[in-house]
C-alpha cells in the first residue's frame, strides 16, 4: 500500500521522485522502487533520510519544506509500530500518518514526540489501480491544515472520507476487507460457471468483467445498490431465480457475520492481541 500510494502521487504531480524518501528494509522491494521511479530516494533506515550524525535536536530546527512536503507516512504492520516510530524521531516530522490497522492515535501519540499530529487512515487495495477509498481521521494536535495534507496524499490513489477514530474498524471491515470479499465473488462466480459446463478460461473472463462492470456502474450512475438490482431483475426471469436462492441460502447474513468479524479482529489489533 506504501508503493501504491508513492507511485499515485508521483504520477499525479503531487511531488516528484526527488522530494520523497522511503525507508524500506527489503533490499529486493528497494531495488524494485528505485527502479520504478527513477530520482527516489529508496534507503534501508531512516537515519539514512536524516543524513549522517542527525539528531532529533537537530531535524526539530530546520527550515520547513515545500506545504507539500513536511509529513511522514507509516506503512508497516502493526507488530512494527513501535520501532517504526522510534526511528522517526531522527526526522522529528511535523506530522504523521498512519495506514496500520488497528494501532490507535492514541498509541501513535504515546510512541511520538508531543505535538506530532497523528492522523490514522484505512485504504484499501484498489489505491494499487487509483480506484481506492479512504477513511481518515485526527488526532488532539491535528489541525486543519495536516488533515488537508493527508487527503492530499490519499486522494492520489483514490477517494478521502473524514470519519471519527471510533468508526475505524467498521471501516476496516467494509471497506477495507472489502475487495477481498468481492474478489471471493468473483472467484466463486467464476467456478460456478465451469461447473455449469463453460470453459475455465472463458468462465473466468466473464466473472471478472462482470464484477468490474457493475461496480462501475454502480458508482458512475449514483443509484442505490437495491435499485440496480431490482432493474436487472425481471419477475419470474433467471436473475429472480438465482437472487432467491442467495437469499434462501443467507447471503446477506454470511455478509454481515464477516464484517463483524473483520470488525472484532481490528478491535483486538487495537489491544494488542496476537
Amino acid at each position: 500500500m506504501g508503493g501504491a500510494l508513492v507511485a499515485g502521487l508521483i504520477s499525479g504531480g503531487w511531488a516528484t521522485p526527488e522530494h520523497i524518501a522511503v525507508v524500506e528494509s527489503l533490499a529486493e522491494r528497494r531495488a524494485q522502487l528505485a527502479a520504478a521511479h527513477p530520482g527516489l530516494r529508496v534507503v534501508s533506515s531512516v537515519g539514512e533520510v536524516a543524513g549522517p550524525g542527525a539528531s532529533p535536536e537537530d531535524s526539530s530546527h530546520r527550515e520547513p519544506g515545500p506545504s507539500k512536503v513536511g509529513g511522514a507516512l507509516v506503512a508497516v504492520k502493526p507488530g512494527d509500530a513501535s520501532r517504526a516510530c522510534a526511528g522517526l524521531a531522527a526526522l522529528a516530522p511535523p506530522r504523521v500518518l498512519s495506514i496500520m490497522a488497528g494501532v490507535t492515535i492514541a498509541t501513535l501519540e504515546g510512541l511520538l514526540d508531543d505535538g506530532t499530529a497523528v492522523m490514522r487512515a484505512m485504504p484499501n487495495t484498489p489505491a494499487l489501480v487509483g480506484a481506492g477509498v479512504a477513511a481518515l481521521c485526527g488526532g488532539s494536535a491535528t489541525s486543519a491544515a495536516d488533515l488537508d495534507w493527508a487527503e492530499g496524499v490519499l486522494r492520489a490513489v483514490g477517494a478521502v472520507v473524514r470519519v471519527p477514530e471510533e468508526w475505524l474498524d467498521a471501516v476496516t471491515a467494509v471497506s477495507g476487507s472489502g475487495p477481498a470479499y468481492v474478489f471471493l465473488l468473483a472467484e466463486a462466480l467464476a467456478q460456478a460457471g465451469v461447473a455449469a459446463g463453460l470453459p475455465e478460461p472463458t468462465s473466468r473472463a466473464l466473472a471478472v468483467a462482470t464484477v468490474a462492470g457493475a461496480g462501475k456502474l454502480l458508482a458512475e450512475t449514483g443509484e442505490e445498490p437495491v435499485k440496480l438490482r431490482s432493474d436487472v431483475t425481471s419477475p419470474g426471469g433467471t436473475t429472480a431465480r438465482g437472487i432467491a436462492v442467495l437469499e434462501e441460502r443467507g447471503l446477506r447474513e454470511a455478509v454481515r457475520a464477516a464484517v463483524a468479524a473483520a470488525a472484532e479482529r481490528s478491535r483486538e489489533l487495537a489491544r494488542g492481541e496476537a
